[in-house]
Order: C-alpha cells, then structure tokens, then sequence
C-alpha cells in the first residue's frame, strides 16, 4: 500500500498545469529591424553567394541598402522569397527561407526599409 501512495504522489507531482509556460503565446514578429543587424546577415547567408557584387548573377546585387532598395521597391525581392507566382524562387534550387526571416524582412520593409 505504501508503495502505491508514494508512486501517485510522484506521479501527481510530475503534473505541470502551466499552459501559457509551457506553450508561450507568440510574440509575433521583431520590430525596429535594422537593415545593418538584421536583414544584412539574411542577405549574407542566404542572398550572396549568388547575388554579390562580385557574382551578380541575374544582374541582381543585394549588396548595399541602395542596391537591395532596388529589389525591394519593384517588390521583386518579396516576391522571390515567398516563392510567389510570376518570380523567381530565391534561393534558387534550395528551400523558402523560415518564416522568421521572411517575416524579419518583411518588418523591415513595411517600416520603411530604412538604411539603419
């Protein structure tokens, strides 16, 4: 018998009840993104090894903000990442970025793509 109460006691003790801890609300997406901290590095580790000064392919640079404002007033830039119809889907042979990094450029864009 003493067994049995300890064992639903430990068992009773292992509940965890706390949903908003356990699955925290979304936050939704970053805002202030700063086109130096947080879209360059996007850029850099997904966008230039094709589309650098340096490699140009397509004639498209992202390198710079002046450059990729180019890009991103035509809504081609966007438009490549979220894989939408009439562009072409960047990068190209790979897999649609995550969502967060779609969503980190997409803030910075509706903010006003600011040379920040």
């Amino acid at each position: 018998m003493w067994l049995i109460i300890n064992s639903l006691i430990l068992i009773s003790a292992c509940y965890y009840d706390k949903e908003d801890e356990l699955y925290p609300p979304n936050s939704g997406p970053k805002s202030n993104v700063s086109f130096s901290a947080d879209v360059i590095p996007i850029l850099t580790n997904n966008c230039f090894v094709c589309h650098s000064t340096a490699a140009a392919l397509g004639n498209v640079i992202l390198e710079g903000h002046d450059q990729t404002l180019i890009y991103v007033n035509n809504g081609s830039l966007l438009g490549s990442i979220k894989h939408e119809s009439n562009f072409f889907p960047m990068p190209n042979g790979s897999a649609k970025l995550s969502n967060t990094l779609i969503e980190t450029i997409e803030v910075w864009i509706s903010e006003g793509a600011k040379n920040n």
